[in-house]
């Protein structure tokens, strides 16, 4: 089974327990308040890739109740929850390697956690693949775990008790930045959150 296969299947088994450990997504508000403050217009079109059980959209929708969302996943059952927090919110069946066949533009895109299962080569081609969906003046955001990509490897998320591995890929912040830059986008913003001394998360808004 392909990584991106494992993942979603462990992802599907363990839909629920997620949602409960990550629905709020307090410690990211400074971030995603960031974010909306960029958005062209009250009603931006925004596309999210990886939504989980979209705790970001239900947070993005409680900011700004006029944005058109298109919340997007590989797992069905993160759809089914995504539609669920909420109901007004079209959801697709996607992989986030193909954006750009939905022949679409937005004027926001949004990835929140879904680079660590991504490769380096993958998480490049998605920027560039967003430079190319999103209408002028559009507005990035990515999230990822921080650390050395050699590092990336399986590992057993925390919540499973059985210990099932999911391929972890960590990303490392001047890549990304120079493939930000190659790719159109400026006015970019970074932070990042510290929750241990080997445990950080990397948040990136760009503009194009």
């Amino acid at each position: 089974m392909s990584k991106t296969g494992n993942a979603v299947k462990i992802f599907n088994e363990y839909a629920l327990q997620y949602e409960a450990k990550y629905m709020n997504v307090d410690a990211y508000s400074p971030s995603l308040d960031v974010f909306c403050k960029l958005l062209p217009k009250s009603e931006a079109t925004v596309l999210e890739l990886a939504c989980g059980p979209g705790n970001i959209t239900k947070y993005l929708l409680q900011k700004q109740p006029t944005l058109q969302i298109l919340a997007t996943d590989l797992s069905e059952n993160m759809l089914n929850l995504a539609a669920r927090n909420n109901p007004k919110v079209n959801t697709q069946k996607l992989d986030c390697k193909d954006i750009k066949k939905l022949e679409k533009r937005f004027d926001a895109l949004v990835c929140g956690f879904g680079l660590p299962y991504l490769s380096k080569e993958e998480t490049k081609r998605l920027i560039t693949d967003a430079a190319e969906v999103l209408n002028s003046k559009g507005v990035l955001y990515l999230s990822t775990m921080e650390g050395n990509y050699v590092d990336s490897g399986y590992v057993g998320p925390s919540s499973d008790p059985e210990k099932k591995e999911l391929y972890t890929f960590y990303h490392e912040a001047p890549y990304l930045l120079k493939t930000l830059e190659e790719s159109g986008f400026n006015n970019v913003i970074v932070d990042r959150i510290q929750h241990s001394e080997t445990e950080t998360d990397l948040i990136i808004i760009a503009q194009k």
